[in-house]
């Protein structure tokens, strides 16, 4: 039990913009996944595709690489669909 307290109040200690952040990573990584598996591609395809070596792509679907608005477009193009959809 003390473990698990002690993670709660390591949890508590992030600052709340930074969870977000993680969550938006993650599920970018998320949604990459199962729009390759509908076009039924692999990170090696993606990685060819996009001209980055497979062990970059790899990191990206950790859901820990910070995605910038410039690699996600990069992304949507070479998938032709979108990752993120922004209210308007």
């Amino acid at each position: 039990m003390i473990q698990n307290e002690l993670f709660r109040q390591c949890l508590n200690a992030i600052p709340e913009s930074q969870k977000a952040a993680f969550e938006l990573s993650f599920d970018i990584a998320e949604r990459l996944s199962q729009v390759l598996s509908a076009k039924g591609l692999t990170q090696k395809d993606l990685a060819h595709i996009l001209g980055k070596r497979e062990s970059e792509i790899s990191r990206w679907m950790t859901g820990r690489h910070n995605f910038t608005t410039q690699t996600i477009a990069r992304i949507e193009t070479a998938l032709g669909c979108k990752l993120i959809n922004v209210a308007r």
